[in-house]
């Protein structure tokens, strides 16, 4: 689906190898696992999608941001596996597993360092750095609502929506926002792909989400569960709170906070035993027809085509 950018996707992990390079030798260890650790690299290629919408784009102004987006993300998740005490990310063994947390915790902060150097070195408008910062705070933001709501299984939809706009959504549309901004596009086809980028954005969190309970760890690179199991309430499970007849025995144990396998299986089971899986699926449907929606004709047909596939993707993405 990313056949048009291709080339700049196999630039980029040239890009963020280089990137990573450091007098310190230990960083640029950590550095190169964590880019040889691979993922999807979706921000960056939804990213370079919008900008090869443009007709005149300043070549030596794609790649700086493009790696910065990455950075971020990286940065995000190397944190991320700190606070969730995550063993492996991917089927890779997490930074923090292999270094401890407190040299993860600087390796991120270090990654987000680099990502603003990156942006610094080229001439980029202060929009394109406002957008980056108040990222970083989305991100900071949604985390800490998810740490102040664990283990209290919430039925509040309206947080939950809340918190993957801030962790996940946010991020996505600005990836594509971004790359609109360098491809000099009019302010309404802007607008427009920072909506798809929300809209797919919200439909990749929930399928996420979903993952966490219907897939093996082998599909996904992490235990299944993982999220009941750190007392974290997502949409299906929310659902199930609402409609399951198993209902306060589900509260009880997503309150649990050293929760046994035989507990977390038990859970599982109560919310499979609902159409929440079903439920949340009929949420990303509803969010990737908003993509589509929103997605400007006007942009080149291989790049809507690139778009639209992307979007399905994510529907029936199984890892």
């Amino acid at each position: 689906m990313f056949d048009v950018v291709k080339e700049d996707l196999a630039k980029l992990e040239k890009e963020m190898l280089a990137v990573v390079q450091s007098p310190i030798e230990l960083i640029t260890e950590i550095g190169t696992h964590l880019v040889n650790s691979g993922g999807k690299r979706l921000r960056p290629a939804l990213y370079f999608l919008a900008v090869r919408c443009g007709s005149s784009v300043d070549e030596k102004n794609i790649m700086p941001l493009a790696a910065a987006i990455e950075m971020i993300h990286m940065a995000s998740l190397v944190h991320d596996d700190v606070i969730d005490s995550a063993d492996m990310r991917r089927g890779t063994p997490t930074a923090n597993s292999k270094w401890g947390n407190q040299i993860s915790i600087l390796s991120g902060d270090y990654l987000f360092a680099k990502a603003f150097s990156l942006i610094a070195k080229q001439n980029y408008s202060s929009r394109v750095t406002m957008i980056l910062a108040q990222l970083i705070c989305d991100l900071s933001e949604g985390e800490i609502i998810q740490n102040k709501e664990t283990f209290r299984a919430s039925k509040d939809k309206s947080e939950y929506y809340a918190r993957i706009a801030k962790k996940t959504a946010n991020f996505i549309a600005a990836s594509c926002e971004l790359g609109a901004i360098v491809a000099k596009l009019p302010e309404k086809e802007i607008d427009a792909l920072r909506q798809y980028g929300e809209a797919i954005g919200m439909a990749f969190q929930i399928t996420d989400d979903l993952l966490d309970l219907t897939a093996t760890q082998e599909e996904i690179g992490k235990p299944a569960g993982n999220d009941i199991l750190q007392g974290i309430v997502t949409l299906p499970v929310i659902h199930a709170l609402e409609v399951s007849p198993n209902s306060e025995e589900l509260q009880a144990i997503l309150k649990t906070r050293d929760m046994s396998n035989d507990l977390l299986s038990r859970a599982l089971d109560i919310v499979q035993a609902t159409d929440a899986v079903e439920y949340a699926r009929g949420k990303v449907d509803e969010y990737i027809t908003k993509a589509y929606d929103v997605l400007p004709s006007s942009i080149p047909a291989a790049v809507f085509e690139a778009y639209q596939l992307a979007a399905d993707s994510i529907r029936i993405r199984t890892y």
